[in-house]
């Protein structure tokens, strides 16, 4: 069957994410970190797009053709792209092969996480639709490349949190979805204020870097968090 069969307006927007987590790999090997970041972020633009488009258009996907190309591109931007960005800025980091062992990780969570999604999409196992069951893949691109950019990267704290990131995405954790035009475009200027030429970027102090990064974390521990406290809280004593 022809392959225009199968596509639509999402899936170029879907390759334009996979373009964009390729090129960062790209970047990372001729060792320009900073732009492999940078297009790491852009990835979460186009990935956050083409849902949008699908909708906009109502596309009827009967053969789960975009929802098995936006997956295959997740894997490439938000699991490959982080986990070469993480294993080339911490190689050296003083305890051997531990950024090689988090950036593994990194990809096989992410590869389950997304594999579980799509065996999940159209079963009544899944929560609502307001919940991702595990955290969303594309927050490992949000939390290192703007922790990256933000000019206080660290070696021992990017490991710590990234493996962390990666356990979190196979839990169970339900995390909330955001959605909406308003936090769609805010969303979008923090990350293209974030990846805005350097010399711009360092004039106003790395501020979008840092709030994306300090948003993205937020929204990474106060799930848990809340969720830790509801079972505390119904499994505590029933005092009279």
């Amino acid at each position: 069957m022809d392959i225009r069969h199968y596509m639509a307006a999402a899936d170029l927007v879907s390759l334009a994410n996979a373009s964009s987590g390729f090129l960062a790999v790209v970047m990372v090997s001729t060792g320009d970190l900073i732009l492999a970041a940078k297009f790491m972020l852009l990835a979460v633009i186009f990935d956050s797009v083409d849902g949008w488009v699908a909708r906009q258009t109502n596309r009827v996907d009967e053969h789960g053709f975009g929802k098995n190309m936006d997956s295959l591109s997740d894997v490439i931007s938000f699991g490959v792209a982080p986990g070469m960005l993480l294993f080339a800025a911490c190689q050296s980091y003083s305890i051997p092969y531990l950024n090689i062992l988090v950036a593994l990780l990194i990809v096989i969570c992410g590869i389950l996480r997304l594999s579980r999604f799509n065996v999940l999409a159209d079963s009544s196992d899944v929560p609502g639709g307001d919940k991702f069951v595990g955290l969303p893949i594309p927050t490992t691109a949000l939390i290192l490349g703007s922790f990256y950019l933000s000019g206080m990267f660290r070696m021992d704290l990017a490991l710590i949190i990234m493996a962390v990131v990666a356990v979190f995405m196979i839990s169970t954790i339900e995390y909330p979805k955001f959605r909406g035009m308003i936090l769609m475009v805010g969303g979008s200027i923090l990350i293209i204020g974030t990846i805005l030429p350097q010399n711009i970027s360092s004039l106003i102090a790395y501020l979008p870097a840092k709030l994306l990064f300090i948003f993205t974390i937020i929204y990474v521990i106060i799930v848990p968090l809340m969720e830790l406290y509801g079972r505390l809280h119904r499994s505590g004593p029933h005092v009279r």
